[in-house]
């Protein structure tokens, strides 16, 4: 059942442009996900409630080192999309090469735009592709980076 919500952009796109056909609201958010942590599941829950689909958009790993470092990213692109895809609240997913998710969101195109509130409006990729945004307040203390600082912390390097 998992591997089924993981799908490549353009069959997805394909089933997106039939579900919408039949009233259905597409809500779509995207990010690293490098490692699940409650902040995450509470943003994806919360997103999943603004609509009857979501669609998380993750960046492959190729993206993530250009984005991140070279350390980056813990988990394989693999490895991230499958643990999203256990989550109830995750429809589908999908990963985009680029830096950002605009194409993808151009393929897409969801109604619904979620990204965390750490971002400020004018600054959320896709905006003007969709007819709706949503910032949703972040979860205190809970970041990959945090995890991975504890990690180190506690580790050494």
């Amino acid at each position: 059942m998992k591997a089924q919500k993981i799908i490549k952009t353009v069959p997805l796109a394909s089933k997106i442009s039939q579900l919408k056909k039949k009233g259905a609201t597409i809500v779509f958010t995207n990010g690293v996900y490098d490692l699940i942590h409650a902040g995450h599941v509470t943003l994806l829950e919360k997103a999943s409630r603004l609509g009857d689909v979501l669609v998380v958009g993750i960046n492959s790993d190729a993206s993530v080192r250009r984005l991140k470092g070279k350390k980056r990213p813990i988990a394989t692109e693999k490895d991230r999309a499958l643990v999203l895809a256990a989550l109830e609240c995750v429809d589908f997913v999908a990963t985009f090469g680029e830096d950002t998710p605009y194409e993808l969101i151009l393929k897409l195109k969801p109604d619904v735009l979620v990204k965390g509130g750490d971002y400020a409006p004018g600054s959320i990729v896709g905006a003007d592709l969709v007819k709706k945004v949503v910032r949703i307040p972040l979860v205190k203390g809970r970041s990959s980076s945090n995890i991975i600082s504890k990690i180190v912390r506690a580790y050494g390097k």
